[in-house]
């Protein structure tokens, strides 16, 4: 009964620590390498269709990219 009542305090003191940090406004956990972008993958789940928002950036860099051009 005790190694249940020690793994319910250290989840409970986790959650609160989580907690705290989100109530003080700290930026969330992003990574740090670049993730599938710097791997050259156009999407996450491999899809042959982007959503609506990722065609826009992609629209957008290569409208950027012919203007550099000309």
């Amino acid at each position: 009964m005790t190694i249940y009542l020690l793994t319910f305090l250290i989840i409970a003191l986790l959650i609160v620590a989580m907690a705290v940090g989100v109530l003080a406004g700290r930026a969330p956990i992003a990574g740090s390498c670049g993730g599938l972008g710097k791997l050259g993958l156009e999407c996450d789940m491999g899809c042959e269709k982007p959503c609506p928002k990722r065609l826009a950036r992609l629209q957008a860099r290569e409208e950027a990219e012919s203007s550099n051009r000309s």
